[in-house]
């Protein structure tokens, strides 16, 4: 597949949040809450949520009849970006946004599935909340925690700094990737194809932003027969977090989906959570970085390149 490269793309700067409706609006808070995030904006049917980073708002959670996944938003490098993105399919005209760190913003829904996309441009920044030491381990043979200094930690919540990434389940792997690739700066990390057809199914993409280090992936998808999320995925700050929110988690009475393991793409901790909608979050930490030196991969499928250590993979997580 070889999208075209003289065609203008839009320049995604950073992936910035995602919209959740839910039926049960009270309990998806909760849940929220419990998951790590701090509400920041609320109206008569939405709240807002931020994480102790740097961005104004990671989810946004609105009230509604079903529960259903209102698409991802992304920051771009310029109002000639959104210039740009009101040409795509469906797509709304510039518009101011009444979101929390305001801005421009443009919607469209891409031609595959519908699934709606919001670019924001001129967003304000808010300072960080939170902060954590990097904490000095002691190994067999280096020990880098002086004498009588001990490692002492809080029960609850794991604090999340921002969205990472987020992936869909696509009915058309060919026309996603053709349309995604055309029209973003988006540059695939991993390529996996199916091992009887040679067909590719699912693909790992990073932002391509030339030398500048990125996550490996911001956004991924797979082939399959029904279109839906599969998770948005959130850093945190280390392992120790992770595993107090995990046990956090687990007490509260939530339902695991899998985790804490360790995945081979992307190199990431995992642990993911079902909320009260069922919608699949996930903390991460300790993901992989590339840039433009990074070759592209491309290897069978096989429970084995999903994760090296942890639980099976459990077969909820691959609907």
């Amino acid at each position: 597949m070889s999208p075209s490269a003289t065609k203008q793309k839009i320049s995604l700067k950073r992936i910035s949040h995602v919209y959740y409706t839910h039926k049960n609006l009270d309990a998806a808070h909760q849940f929220y809450l419990d998951f790590g995030f701090s509400p920041v904006q609320k109206t008569e049917d939405k709240i807002y949520y931020r994480g102790y980073g740097t961005e104004p708002f990671v989810v946004c959670a609105m009230k509604g009849d079903e529960d259903k996944f209102g698409g991802t938003g992304w920051a771009v490098d310029s109002l000639e970006d959104l210039e740009l993105a009101t040409s795509l399919p469906n797509a709304t005209p510039i518009e101011d946004s009444d979101a929390p760190g305001g801005g421009k913003k443009v919607t469209f829904y891409e031609p595959i599935d519908n699934c709606p996309w919001h670019l924001v441009y001129g967003q304000d920044a808010v300072e960080m909340t939170e902060t954590f030491p990097e904490l000095a381990y002691n190994f067999p043979t280096s020990k880098n925690r002086p004498v009588n200094k001990q490692q002492r930690f809080k029960k609850g919540p794991a604090p999340v700094h921002k969205l990472g990434h987020f992936g869909l389940c696509v009915t058309d792997f060919k026309k996603a990737y053709e349309f995604y690739l055309a029209n973003f700066n988006l540059k695939p990390s991993d390529i996996v194809y199916e091992p009887s057809s040679g067909k590719d199914v699912t693909t790992f993409l990073h932002l391509d932003r030339g030398s500048e280090w990125v996550d490996h992936h911001t956004f991924f998808f797979f082939q399959g027969p029904k279109f839906h999320v599969h998770h948005s995925s959130f850093e945190i700050f280390d392992f120790d977090i992770q595993m107090l929110g995990h046990n956090w988690l687990q007490e509260k009475g939530y339902q695991n989906c899998w985790g804490v393991g360790r995945h081979v793409m992307g190199s990431q901790i995992f642990d993911y959570w079902f909320d009260p909608s069922k919608f699949i979050m996930e903390h991460y930490v300790d993901g992989d970085l590339v840039n433009d030196e990074t070759p592209i991969n491309r290897k069978a499928t096989t429970e084995a390149q999903l994760h090296v250590w942890g639980p099976d993979v459990p077969p909820t997580f691959l609907l």
